[in-house]
């Protein structure tokens, strides 16, 4: 199968999965956007010699989002787990670059051709009538996908409250040209409890949303941005795999979100942007994990599909 049947029939799989929503993305479909600022710690040009990492301010469009791809899926629902956070970072000259994180520490699988099986199987498994073989088949020999699905997700009481993890390894260099290897993190200044299963079903259905406006109208939003660096070992081209958290880490600098996206703008400025984990700029760079190129055609992809009646 050539790259471009293959990103096609990705998209094919997550849209027989959800179903087929117009205006909506195909997985993370119920979101969020919030506006806000950069500011870099002084650690990241240390880092990298990326525009944003200079510690100037810069400022960003942030959404919070739920994993499924049907946008009435309530914030409690196990459906919406894991959640997701995408940035982008408005660069002083025109530019911009993007993060793209979710909150489970790795994806199911290495590549893009066991991502079309594993998401081949789960639209087999959720079809009318259901064939859960396939499913069952590529489970067996990938453990790591079971893993992915069978860890319980707790619902979070709040977008800010919890962790975002980068899936993808990325090379950071310096002015200097001295490089390195990490994954990016998004954490909140201060963790929040996850609720129970009880407390998640009795919770309203935009739960999430009405706790982040909530909070908005107390005062800002603080997000830390972290760079958790590679040791020995690790790996690089498999973005399943978790890292150990005793690793060196970076602090990149802190978000900061001050305003909603006006309520009657959210949905129309949702299907405009593309928010793409392949949106790197001077001072990051690729990894050799094959998901990066595979995400950034299938968001591309995604956003055309979106934009059409």
């Amino acid at each position: 199968m050539s790259k471009d049947r293959l990103y096609d029939a990705l998209l094919d799989a997550l849209t027989a999965t959800f179903g087929h929503h117009p205006g909506f993305r195909a997985t993370h479909a119920k979101g969020m956007l919030l506006s806000g600022t950069f500011m870099a710690s002084p650690p990241a040009p240390v880092l990298s010699r990326a525009a944003h990492l200079q510690g100037q301010p810069v400022p960003v469009l942030l959404r919070f989002s739920n994993f499924s791809g049907v946008p009435a899926t309530e914030d409690g629902d196990p459906m919406a787990s894991p959640h997701g956070l995408a940035i982008r970072f408005a660069l002083p000259d025109g530019e911009s670059t993007d993060i793209v994180t979710h909150s489970f520490d790795g994806f199911p699988v290495a590549t893009p051709e066991d991502f079309l099986s594993f998401l081949q199987g789960i639209a087999a498994n959720v079809a009318t009538p259901p064939d859960p073989l396939p499913l069952q088949t590529f489970l067996a020999s990938h453990p790591r996908a079971e893993h992915f699905l069978q860890t319980p997700k707790p619902a979070p009481s709040s977008y800010a409250g919890i962790e975002y993890f980068g899936i993808n390894a990325l090379v950071f260099t310096n002015r200097q040209g001295e490089a390195h290897i990490g994954r990016y993190r998004i954490e909140p200044l201060r963790a929040e409890p996850a609720l129970s299963e009880q407390q998640a079903v009795a919770m309203p259905a935009d739960y999430l949303q009405d706790e982040i406006s909530a909070r908005l109208g107390r005062g800002a939003v603080k997000l830390r941005l972290v760079v958790q660096l590679a040791a020995p070992g690790d790996a690089i081209e498999d973005g399943s795999i978790p890292w150990s958290r005793s690793h060196d880490e970076v602090e990149l600098g802190i978000l900061t979100l001050d305003a909603l996206v006006p309520a009657g703008e959210q949905q129309s400025a949702q299907q405009r942007l593309d928010f793409n984990p392949g949106r790197l700029i001077d001072g990051i760079a690729p990894s050799d994990d094959p998901m990066i190129l595979a995400r950034e055609r299938i968001y591309q992809r995604a956003l055309l599909r979106r934009q059409q009646p």
